[in-house]
């Protein structure tokens, strides 16, 4: 039935330009509100992509749960009192799949990013402990809403320093970039990046993947987003972004030497 079949073709056709068009007038109507934008962005509710090129991307690929763990930490980040209303077993169960039992770890792929501050024990020594807790407080607040809007999680907050994970190395990249004009004044954030297989359980990642972007961090320099070719090459494609030349070198901790370089914007 040649006829029937190009029918269901045209009328197919139509559909998906009409669900498009929406897509594209729903973008619209949210950019012209950016404060509603990043929120819905930063929870879930819709994905970078989307808005980007509506219609031609799934509106969203959070999961229900995703969102609600999302909300809160953005909730408790603002407003540290939900904290002691919730409760913070609530939260960290919120934080795990109800499908993985508590003390088993799921194997995945995904991207670490580590992070700290140079020159944070340097001010610590000078400006004092409280100065140094009210600065990391604020450093949190600014740090959640880009993890989230790039569709990572925050693992561990590790002193000055934050253990992030990320779906893809693109997401990865993109966040460690953007969290570096995010620093204090006077201090200056890196970041490492590597990518693979780890095992995530309820509040950690673990795996040689992550001891590896540990070090690849530690040799990062300030106001720097060092890389290794493992994320490169997964991220060739970012727009904006470009990476310098590979180099190998031997980490602490790691037997085989690792190829790294630094990724940066072209936006600057």
């Amino acid at each position: 039935m040649p006829l029937a079949d190009d029918a269901r073709a045209a009328g197919s056709s139509t559909v998906a330009s009409l669900r498009v068009a929406l897509a594209e007038r729903m973008a619209r109507v949210m950019k012209t509100d950016p404060e509603l934008m990043d929120t819905a962005v930063e929870v879930g509710i819709v994905d970078r992509k989307w808005l980007d090129e509506p219609g031609r991307h799934p509106l969203s690929t959070t999961t229900t749960l995703e969102m609600v763990q999302r909300f809160l930490e953005r909730s408790v980040e603002r407003k540290p009192s939900v904290l002691s209303s919730l409760g913070l077993n609530a939260i960290q169960m919120l934080s795990w799949s109800s499908e993985a039992k508590a003390d088993e770890g799921v194997t995945t792929q995904l991207a670490i990013v580590f992070t700290d501050l140079e020159g944070f024990t340097k001010f610590t020594a000078t400006a004092g402990d409280e100065a140094a807790t009210a600065l990391l407080t604020d450093l949190h607040k600014r740090v959640g809403p880009i993890v989230r809007s790039r569709g990572g999680r925050i693992v561990k907050r590790l002193g000055d320093g934050l253990m992030l994970s990320f779906p893809s190395s693109e997401a990865a990249v993109l966040a460690a970039i953007e969290l570096l004009p995010v620093a204090p004044e006077a201090l200056r954030l890196r970041a490492g990046v590597h990518c693979g297989e780890v095992v995530a359980t309820r509040d950690d990642v673990i795996g040689h993947v992550v001891n590896v972007a540990a070090r690849v961090a530690e040799s990062a320099k300030g106001d720097e987003v060092l890389i290794t070719t493992a994320v490169r090459d997964e991220a060739r494609g970012l727009p904006d972004v470009e990476f310098t030349r590979a180099r190998r070198r031997k980490f602490k901790g790691v037997d085989e030497p690792i190829s790294v370089c630094r990724a940066r914007s072209l936006r600057d």
